[in-house]
């Protein structure tokens, strides 16, 4: 489990790179919420907006999960228990005003920015100074 990186996934970092090129300026792996003990992969303080990269398998993609045959019961309550996570995330953020993007690891990460920036800039011109 040691291997398994938390942040600075390669998914993140290509998605990274590109926003910035794009001019945007974010926080790494850190929480919207203080008092709420999760992380945003990307962060966008100013314009409230959060955006987590998550794994096909720990987070349960609907197209390329497989589920595991050693300890079967383990892992998918493992991975169930990831998505109610990211569920009560994803309220706990709305409910405070933030807006919640979720990137699948897999998914093009040209489209990915070009989604986030969207939104970025539409939460940042919405706004109010």
């Amino acid at each position: 489990m040691r291997g398994n990186r938390n942040k600075d996934t390669q998914p993140e970092l290509r998605l990274r790179s590109l926003l910035h090129k794009q001019g945007l300026r974010y926080r790494v792996a850190a929480r919207p919420l203080p008092e709420l003990r999760r992380t945003a992969d990307v962060l966008f303080p100013k314009p409230k907006v959060a955006v987590f990269v998550d794994g096909c398998y720990w987070h349960g993609c609907p197209e390329h999960l497989r589920e595991s045959r050693k300890n079967a019961e383990f892992w998918h309550s493992k991975i169930e228990g990831n998505r109610a996570r990211d569920a009560e995330t994803d309220r706990l953020l709305g409910e405070a005003g933030w807006t919640v993007v979720r990137v699948w690891e897999h998914e093009d990460p040209v489209v990915a920015c070009a989604r986030i920036e969207k939104v970025v800039r539409q939460a940042a011109s919405a706004r109010p100074n």
